[in-house]
């Protein structure tokens, strides 16, 4: 016990020691960069030049930063600025690195700076994604700098990384699914079917598949009964009474715990209960 807490003392030290470092570099590097005039020195020589091509320089604005968690900011200091772009508001988001030892996962951690402030965005009222473009200045111990600044190479699988989060999101689109398909979809089908259809005025066009899906016996009866009340909830409850007839008496297997459901919620009348 007195060796961890021997230990603690001394992680609390280190780090006490870690951020009276920081300063000096924080304070320096705010400084300059905070100066428009020589903001804008700056992104002449680091800015990528077709994203500098992009911005007019005379609109840029030095913007408050505190939206970044507090433990985003305890190895490293910032400054960040807008500019207008041809393509609309943008921000150039300038981090400085303070620790000696590199972080092989700062890209990442820039990454979240990023997408911190494009919701700081949308939180002022703009409807679109701002391009935020992030930029590392270094000047610790180890040189040249020595970790990829892609944050999709701070996967253990970089190319899995990549297929994944530089094309579109994989879309379950149950709307211009076939029936046909969904009804192969096993422990799934009950649920995607109804959801697709729950909107029309009338389910009865589904009682045969639903009859035979309760017969797979893919389905439990808490399940069973949250789906009804869902049903019920959601759909057409003029005819939901017709609608869950219908499947118990295509149903012989589920047909008593059906109507036992279906007088539960004939009950409950205009007042179900949560599907839980």
């Amino acid at each position: 016990m007195a060796r961890r807490v021997a230990a603690f003392k001394q992680q609390v030290k280190e780090r006490h020691e870690q951020k009276a470092e920081f300063h000096p570099h924080d304070a320096l590097f705010k400084l300059f960069l905070r100066q428009p005039d020589t903001a804008r020195d700056f992104l002449a020589f680091h800015l990528p030049a077709p994203i500098h091509a992009l911005c007019d320089m005379k609109t840029l604005k030095l913007e408050s930063s505190s939206f970044i968690d507090d433990d985003l900011r305890e190895s490293y200091s910032d400054v960040l600025w807008s500019v207008k772009t041809e393509q609309g508001p943008g921000y150039i988001y300038c981090l400085i690195e303070h620790q000696s030892t590199s972080n092989k996962l700062i890209a990442f951690r820039m990454m979240r700076y990023a997408i911190a402030a494009m919701q700081n965005h949308l939180d002022a009222g703009y409807k679109t994604l701002p391009m935020v473009v992030p930029l590392l200045f270094y000047h610790g111990i180890e040189s040249p700098y020595p970790y990829s600044l892609c944050w999709l190479d701070c996967f253990a699988d970089p190319k899995l990384a990549r297929q994944l989060y530089a094309s579109a999101f994989p879309l379950i689109d149950v709307t211009v699914m076939p029936d046909d398909e969904i009804m192969q979809h096993r422990r799934m089908a009950l649920l995607e079917l109804i959801q697709k259809h729950i909107r029309q005025r009338d389910l009865m066009g589904q009682v045969e598949q639903m009859a035979c899906l309760l017969s797979s016996g893919y389905a439990n009866d808490r399940q069973i009964k949250g789906l009804f009340n869902y049903i019920l909830q959601t759909g057409d409850a003029v005819r939901f009474n017709d609608f869950i007839d219908s499947v118990a008496e295509r149903s012989p297997k589920h047909k008593e715990s059906l109507m036992t459901i279906a007088e539960r919620l004939r009950q409950e009348g205009n007042n179900p209960k949560p599907c839980i």
